[in-house]
């Protein structure tokens, strides 16, 4: 008899354990190496657009992943690769993707150009459904030139309160926002007919980000050198998109028992239940080579002041949570 409700008290246990385990993502969230993740929501749906973390010349497609919890991944193999993007050679990199019109909008850059005579820059795809497959939308790069030295590579876009899409992007220190036309085509100059204004903080280095809360508006990006150690993710604030932006301080960064070279990064809000998510890569402790980056989910808090609280990195990842 002692035996038998050993055997069922265990059996409960395993069950309950179980049960537990699987209320959580677990870091990193996805399997392979996957960096710089664009995370986004569509309807009912968490996506994840990352890179594929590997050398330049095998970085020539896309997967993307889809979950209804944050727990559960499902893999969409190459929805937009070079034979999509003919001009598109190597080095795909750092998605952000939008919805506009009942079509989606899949921004990239490729060939990781050194200057204006290379041929490459940031691309736009467009399809039908969010997992694609995508298609060249215009044929060529939409940034293929060096403005205010950014190198074209790190995109975002931005939705304003207004309903005006903006591109946040740029490599080699420095930062440019530019407002986008209605058919993400080009652009359009602001009054004084600038198109690309340089809206650099102190500290950054490349993948920028940008949301609204409370009508401020947060711009991260990452710092220090994505194949070290020491990459982390800062902010800065301000009362419009194009600043002057008040530097605030680091917000992810190394840990010395979890990973390194945290960065590059992404933000997903769940506005039911008014839950904040980081997206980023880290470099877990076993891993010495630049590309064996992972992609993890953590949370991300706010204190009293608005100002966002330092994120602590976890293996257990994060709770399940549906839209």
């Amino acid at each position: 008899m002692k035996y038998t409700c050993g055997l069922i008290f265990l059996f409960f246990f395993m069950l309950k354990t179980a049960e537990a385990q699987n209320k959580y993502a677990g870091n990193p969230v996805l399997k392979g190496w996957y960096a710089d993740p664009e995370a986004v929501v569509f309807g009912k749906q968490y996506w994840i657009y990352p890179t594929y973390s590997d050398k330049y010349n095998k970085q020539v497609f896309f997967d993307a992943f889809s979950s209804s919890d944050l727990v559960h991944w499902e893999k969409h193999e190459h929805i937009l690769d070079t034979g999509a993007i003919r001009w598109a050679k190597r080095a795909m990199w750092a998605p952000a993707v939008v919805k506009k019109d009942d079509k989606y909008y899949f921004f990239f850059a490729a060939n990781d150009i050194q200057n204006n005579q290379e041929y490459g820059g940031i691309g736009v795809a467009v399809a039908d459904k969010p997992e694609g497959p995508y298609k060249d939308h215009i044929g060529k790069p939409l940034i293929s030139q060096f403005y205010n030295g950014a190198q074209p590579i790190d995109q975002f876009v931005f939705k304003d309160q207004d309903g005006k899409y903006y591109i946040i992007y740029g490599g080699w220190g420095h930062c440019n926002i530019a407002q986008l036309n209605d058919t993400f085509t080009g652009f359009v100059p602001d009054s004084a007919g600038t198109v690309f204004k340089e809206i650099t903080p102190t500290g950054y280095v490349e993948g920028p980000f940008m949301f609204v809360r409370n009508n401020k508006y947060y711009f991260m990006w990452s710092e220090g050198g994505w194949t070290g150690p020491d990459y982390s993710v800062a902010y800065a604030v301000a009362d419009n998109p194009f600043g002057p932006y008040q530097r605030i301080g680091r917000i992810l960064e190394q840990d010395s028992v979890v990973a390194r070279g945290s960065g590059h990064h992404s933000i997903i809000h769940n506005p039911k239940k008014d839950s904040w998510y980081i997206v980023y890569h880290r470099r877990p402790l076993t891993e010495t080579a630049a590309n064996n980056r992972a992609t993890c989910i953590d949370r991300m808090y706010f204190d009293k002041e608005g100002k966002i609280i330092p994120v602590k990195q976890t293996f257990k990842g994060v709770k399940k949570q549906r839209l």
